[in-house]
């Protein structure tokens, strides 16, 4: 994906990267044992590496609680890892409502179907997680989060989350909704979907 709001946009467009080994990773994390409780896993999207699940299984052998951020594209490896006992907590993004998926995630044409199973995989209560929508002007309206809503009836955790300019940004021109704004977006999805609620503000 390349969504046009993504605050590691680097991580996309940037041809040229500094890596940093796996072996300088772990000798960090076992530096901070009781320290730390927990290690997130990111992106743009972790799933897509290969050898993710050892990885994983080196972090929780050291003792310490996994977090998974997912855009959903990876069941397999989501219902994998979370089936072994690999991940404690998985926060997935709902780009925006399905119609106007691709849009926001700055492709032409997007096969929803392995996102829908990523959903239905985490409402069926396999692993604590949540759900959670980067609300910006350029891409959302209240309609938008209506149907986000409908689709993702019977979750246990919605956010709305305010977009902030990281400075790193695919398209620098995207923009997003005042506080207020947001609070009053916020107020009427919750009516149609309790769960929700705000973050960033």
């Amino acid at each position: 994906m390349r969504c046009p709001f993504c605050h590691n946009a680097l991580l996309v467009t940037e041809s040229q990267q500094t890596f940093i080994s796996e072996e300088e990773i772990i000798t960090f994390l076992e530096s901070r044992k009781g320290k730390l409780e927990g290690v997130c896993i990111t992106g743009g999207e972790p799933l897509l590496q290969e050898g993710i699940e050892d990885f994983i299984r080196k972090i929780k052998a050291m003792g310490f609680l996994v977090k998974l951020d997912t855009n959903g594209t990876y069941p397999s490896k989501l219902k994998a890892l979370c089936k072994e006992g690999l991940i404690d907590f998985v926060a997935m993004d709902i780009k925006n409502s399905q119609k106007k998926y691709a849009q926001t995630a700055g492709k032409k044409l997007l096969n929803l179907s392995a996102i829908n199973e990523s959903v239905a995989f985490l409402i069926g209560g396999n692993v604590p997680y949540e759900f959670r929508t980067t609300v910006t002007r350029d891409f959302h309206t209240i309609e938008d989060l209506l149907d986000i809503a409908k689709w993702i009836s019977g979750c246990d955790a919605y956010f709305l989350q305010q977009f902030v300019d990281s400075g790193n940004l695919i398209d620098s021109q995207v923009s997003g909704y005042s506080n207020d704004e947001l609070r009053e977006m916020h107020s009427v999805v919750k009516k149609h979907l309790p769960c929700t609620q705000l973050r960033g503000i």
